[in-house]
């Protein structure tokens, strides 16, 4: 599967049924050359128009299952976090 196919499915909180953006990028070990998560541009923000585009990164093991057209992830006891938390933390 090639990235600008992941990109066109929408990413899905299992438990709510809430669409919580598009990928946008893949966070990528390249140490050990594995995928560690998906990286999302979070909706309602229309490519930095409005404020500062936020990002939030999903941990592989909270992928669910990657379907046709979305992306099922669990939201429960969720770790992942914004870019610009990332970033403040580095």
């Amino acid at each position: 599967m090639k990235i600008t196919e992941l990109q066109m499915k929408d990413v899905i909180a299992m438990e709510t049924g809430e669409r919580l953006g598009y990928i946008s990028d893949l966070d990528i070990d390249t140490q050990r050359g594995r995928l560690q998560g998906l990286v999302l541009t979070l909706k309602g923000k229309a490519m930095g128009l409005f404020g500062k585009e936020e990002e939030l990164v999903i941990p592989w093991d909270q992928i669910v299952n990657i379907g046709a057209d979305v992306i099922l992830v669990k939201k429960s006891g969720y770790s992942g976090y914004s870019t610009s938390q990332k970033s403040e933390s580095d």
